[in-house]
């Protein structure tokens, strides 16, 4: 571990400082406290969570939890760093580091250092926590923390201005690590929204807790003159497994990260998450619950979309399901996966928190992933404020203790996938109650309406339809036709049909549009939800 001592920012740390190849204007007018040097590299950092992985697992230590329980949201909220101490605010780094304080929500502290790749060989000083680095009222529960507590998180904040000239690098911010092994980021729309982690480990998994392995150290390179990139090492460790990640960070039409991991496993993992992504869907247009909310739409994401291995385009809309589901979608060196929002109109969410803003996030792997599964969980919630959507990359092979795991992926946080099918592309799945207008409707009968719309719908030959393709796991169908949207738009087009069913088990349908053999659309893929646990037909 690295020695707690520290160097202040004076004349005598100056120097020290400027042999590590970091200067004052480096770190601003700051009165940042920086640890003794020790070396560093990516390899060594490898090294370090291999040997962690094949001892017990350490609980790394906390601030007293009676303290932390004072830090509530309303008193966390009330704490801000100060940007004047903000590494990398001036010199030559473009995008100043501000970081966030522990409290309630975030208990454990990360520990965060500071690298210089010298002439002979880089080193690494930690940041020693201090209160003064924040604004908070005097009276505020963190005054009595212990001296050098440490972190909860960082962020980078926006410098490079660009397009963004009216942003106040002090106020804006487009990439954050907060939380276990959380991280997000803005997209090209400016907004925060879904997601990220470096692991998942067992989510959903019967008869086992999910466990939540830690980012437990953070290390800065400073950034190039007039880069768009920075650089981030962390290492990871939780009950089952440790990691050394490299995370390179482009900020560009929205942010690119590529991600370097190598992981070990310490114990046997029932369900190892690889690339997880963690959203927000509450309810969409699919399924109309009366009173629910007075918003037409709450979701970040609306969607599941997939590029398999053999060149597949599937889209798999979100559900809000009446017990926690997981749903598997096989394949062998997959091409990409992600979770999107599509729906952009703000007059579908009429919120001002921007739904129609979030950011859509595409996984990437940048080395062949052999066999395994696209894995989608989807949890029950009754509001917003709650998390219940992962997809993750889970490996065919099973996930034993000592195994070993070298992976590198780029995650893309854009307005849409960076790959867009040239295929009509699903914009909306609409239920509603089967049968026909002025009859009768039955029992256990669902009308389904979904859109597609593209150019391969563009350019059908005049007085043609596709042919709907329609497949399910049970069940019939009926009233199957397609038509187009009657709003005067080309290349919009409706499959419509009934489905009818017994039982309350999920139903999975599949449907495509082709015409003449030729497919014209992605797949659109979908669980259908018979009966809700309260007894409410639902989606």
């Amino acid at each position: 571990m690295m020695n707690r001592r520290t160097l202040l920012l004076s004349a005598t740390a100056s120097a020290a400082l400027a042999a590590l190849g970091i200067t004052p204007s480096a770190l601003a007018a700051s009165r940042i406290k920086l640890g003794e040097g020790r070396p560093f590299s990516y390899d060594t950092l490898i090294a370090r969570a291999k040997t962690l992985a094949s001892q017990p697992y350490v609980v790394p230590p906390s601030p007293p939890g009676a303290i932390l329980d004072k830090i509530d949201y309303e008193a966390h909220g009330k704490i801000r760093f100060n940007t004047s101490d903000a590494l990398f605010a001036e010199g030559p780094g473009q995008f100043p580091v501000t970081f966030f304080h522990l409290g309630t929500f975030f208990r454990v502290p990360v520990r965060m250092h500071v690298i210089d790749a010298g002439k002979s060989g880089a080193t690494a000083r930690e940041i020693v926590y201090d209160e003064s680095y924040f604004d908070m009222p005097a009276d505020s529960p963190a005054r009595k923390l212990p001296r050098g507590s440490g972190f909860a998180g960082f962020r980078f904040q926006e410098s490079r201005l660009g397009d963004q000239k009216a942003l106040d690098w002090k106020k804006n911010d487009w990439v954050a690590f907060l939380g276990a092994s959380y991280f997000r980021a803005i997209g090209e729309l400016y907004q925060y929204g879904l997601s990220a982690r470096g692991i998942a480990i067992d989510v959903a998994e019967a008869g086992k807790p999910e466990e939540f392995p830690i980012f437990t150290h953070f290390y800065f390179e400073a950034p190039e003159p007039k880069s768009n990139s920075v650089t981030v090492y962390a290492l990871l460790d939780g009950p089952s497994i440790s990691g050394a990640f490299r995370f390179v960070m482009e900020r560009g039409k929205g942010v690119i990260m590529d991600i370097d991991c190598a992981l070990f496993l310490r114990k046997d993992v029932a369900r190892l998450g690889v690339a997880p992504l963690t959203s927000m869907f509450w309810f969409s247009e699919s399924v109309k619950s009366t009173g629910v909310d007075w918003r037409p739409e709450v979701h970040d994401s609306d969607g599941l979309a997939l590029w398999t291995g053999g060149g597949e385009r599937i889209w798999r809309p979100l559900n809000n399901p009446p017990r926690t589901t997981a749903s598997a979608f096989g394949d062998e060196n997959p091409r990409g996966f992600g979770l999107l929002q599509r729906d952009r109109a703000f007059d579908h969410y009429q919120d001002g928190v921007l739904y129609d803003k979030r950011p859509s996030l595409w996984v990437e792997p940048r080395d062949g992933w052999k066999a395994g599964s696209v894995q989608l969980i989807e949890i029950p919630t009754d509001d917003e404020i709650h998390d219940n959507i992962v997809a993750m990359w889970v490996p065919k092979e099973p996930a034993k203790a000592g195994n070993e795991y070298r992976l590198r992926y780029r995650l893309h946080w854009l307005a849409d996938e960076p790959y867009p099918t040239p295929l009509a592309r699903c914009v909306a799945t609409r239920l509603g109650k089967g049968g026909q207008p002025g009859q009768p409707r039955p029992n256990g009968v669902r009308k389904f309406m979904v859109e597609f719309k593209g150019a391969p719908l563009e350019k059908l030959p005049f007085g043609t339809k596709p042919e709907a393709v329609l497949t399910a796991s049970r069940g019939t169908f009926s009233y199957v036709f397609t038509e187009a949207v009657p709003n005067n738009v080309p290349g919009h087009w409706r499959a419509q049909f009934d489905l009818t069913v017994d039982g309350k088990d999920p139903v999975d349908i599949r449907l495509f549009l082709r015409l003449n053999g030729k497919t014209l659309s992605e797949t659109w893929l979908y669980q259908y939800h018979p009966f809700r646990d309260n007894g409410i037909v639902a989606g």
